[in-house]
């Protein structure tokens, strides 16, 4: 079986709302121990997409729209 990682990044807001987010591994104990701190975050909008995108589609969507965001953001 073909495996993809995933890591879950849990956001807590101050009025005790939480939000889950899946996407690709962004920190790991090495690169935490080697100053891998976080250094901005943001959010898109909030997006539609079709209930049965599979993991693979489901990544390639997210890197498109990261690579939009990365030649636009200033």
């Amino acid at each position: 079986m073909k495996t993809v990682p995933l890591q879950l990044i849990t956001v807590e807001l101050g009025n005790g709302k939480q939000g889950v987010f899946v996407g690709g591994p962004l920190l790991s104990e090495d690169n935490v121990k080697n100053n891998g701190h976080i250094e901005d975050i943001w959010f898109s909008s909030v997006q539609d997409i079709p209930n049965e995108l599979t993991v693979d589609e489901l990544i390639e969507l997210v890197s498109n729209m990261m690579d939009r965001s990365q030649t636009t953001v200033q």
